[in-house]
This record gives C-alpha cells, structure tokens and sequence, in this order.
C-alpha cells in the first residue's frame, strides 16, 4: 500500500480488461496491470500515482478512486 496515496478498484462498478481495461492503458505510471480479467493496482507503484485523472476518465464513473492519505 502507498503511504501517500491509496488507489481503489471498485469491482462492483468495474466492467473488466476485455470491456473496458481503460486504467491499464493510460496510467502514465502504470499502477495497473492485468490480472485474468480484472485490473489490480500495483500497491508498490500506489506513490508514483501523479493524481492527472487520465484513469478515472477512461473508466467507468465511480469504478477507480483515489485517496490521498496525507490529507487525513
């Protein structure tokens, strides 16, 4: 888990790699990567998240959230 920043897929909202998989090809610094047919953050790269939006742009309304954790 990222000590800054915590990235969240919600598999309720989520429609999948081969519906969607739009959080794997945008991130700029891949905290995606695909597992079957499901994205899973990589909790090691979790800091490097630049907060640009581009994944929760590309994907479903509400399926990605970010949380800064220095904010709490």
């Amino acid at each position: 888990m990222g000590e800054f920043i915590k990235v969240t897929i919600d598999f309720g909202k989520c429609v999948g790699i081969k519906e969607c998989g739009g959080c794997v090809r945008v991130c700029p610094v891949n905290i995606f990567e695909e597992r079957g047919n499901n994205p899973e953050v990589i909790e090691d790269n979790e800091d490097e998240c630049t907060l640009c939006g581009l994944c929760l742009d590309a994907c479903t309304p509400g399926a990605i959230t970010i949380t800064k954790l220095y904010e709490k």
